[in-house]
Parts: structure tokens; C-alpha cells; sequence
């Protein structure tokens, strides 16, 4: 017997339906499923769904660093791209808006060619700020970071902080 087939028999089994009562719902067009049939298939329906949604739901966490990542990478690529344009990376006051709109503060970037992002930068994935530290750590010129989920320094997979030096 062919799996398609077989999956069918015992389908047709566990709900109770047999060839007598095939042949009759074929002669009877108003006849329908009855309600347990129908209770079967709901249950069956929710059981894929909630499956796919806790599946789904574990990998929200990851989607939200991968992105965070990689907005961080564009943020460092832009600032590297104001320093060349400018000579100096834009000040901890001016922070992230300074790659999208010229900054009238100190240092005043004489040769800003902005702006330097697509967009403007937001916030990361969580709604937190991202932050702007210079100079950066480890001897770095800069550093741009997220808190994770948490928005706190530190954590754990995701409330753990996203880095551009790591």
C-alpha cells in the first residue's frame, strides 16, 4: 500500500469514517462532516500552528541581533567614510546624527559631504539608543553598541551587548 494511501486509511479509521459511510455521504450531497470530525481537524490545525509559532518565536531573538549587527557594521563604515571626508571622527556630543545631518557644534566638519547613512540612524532592534563612544575601547578611535534586549551593559544571549570592536 502506498504511504499517501495508507496516511488516508488510517486517517479515515481514527475518525471513524468507513466505506459505507463514504458511499452515502456520495448519494446524499447535503451531507457533511459531522462535529467531532470537525474537532479533530481544528485540534490538528492548532497543533501545526502553535508548533510553527514557539519555532518562529526562537528565532525573533537571533533576526534582532543579526540586525543589530549589521546596523552597526553601516554605522562604522559611515563614520569611517566621515573621517576620511573630514580628518577626525564627529565628537561623542555630535554622535550618530552627525552622518546624517552636519553638525554646527565643535568640531565643525569643514568638508562634510553628507549625509553619510540612507537613512536616519534609529534606534536598534529593542528601541534602545545605539551608543557612540569616542575614543573607542582597546585603543580603537570609536566604538558604536548596542545593550541587547535589556538595555543594560552586560547580559546573556539575548540581553548580551552588540559590539562594532568584537
Amino acid at each position: 500500500m502506498k504511504p499517501k494511501k495508507q496516511c488516508l486509511t488510517w486517517l479515515s479509521q481514527i475518525l471513524g469514517l468507513s466505506k459505507v459511510r463514504n458511499a452515502k455521504r456520495k448519494s446524499d450531497p447535503e451531507a457533511g462532516w459531522t462535529f467531532i470530525e470537525i474537532i479533530v481537524v481544528l485540534a490538528i490545525i492548532l497543533i501545526l500552528t502553535a508548533t510553527v509559532g514557539v519555532l518562529a518565536f526562537q528565532y525573533i531573538g537571533q533576526a534582532n541581533t543579526a540586525a543589530a549587527k549589521t546596523q552597526i557594521q553601516t554605522f562604522s563604515m559611515a563614520l569611517n567614510s566621515y573621517m576620511y571626508t573630514n580628518g577626525k571622527f564627529p565628537s561623542q556630543e555630535q554622535g550618530l546624527k552627525a552622518l546624517w545631518q552636519k553638525p554646527n557644534g565643535e568640531p565643525v566638519p569643514n568638508n562634510w559631504t553628507g549625509p553619510y547613512l540612507e537613512k536616519e540612524p534609529g534606534n536598534d532592534p529593542w528601541g534602545h539608543p545605539y551608543q557612540y563612544k569616542v575614543p573607542g575601547p582597546n585603543g580603537l578611535p570609536f566604538g558604536v553598541f548596542s545593550y541587547g534586549a535589556d538595555g543594560v551593559e552586560g547580559g546573556e544571549a539575548d540581553n548580551a551587548d552588540i559590539t562594532s570592536w568584537q
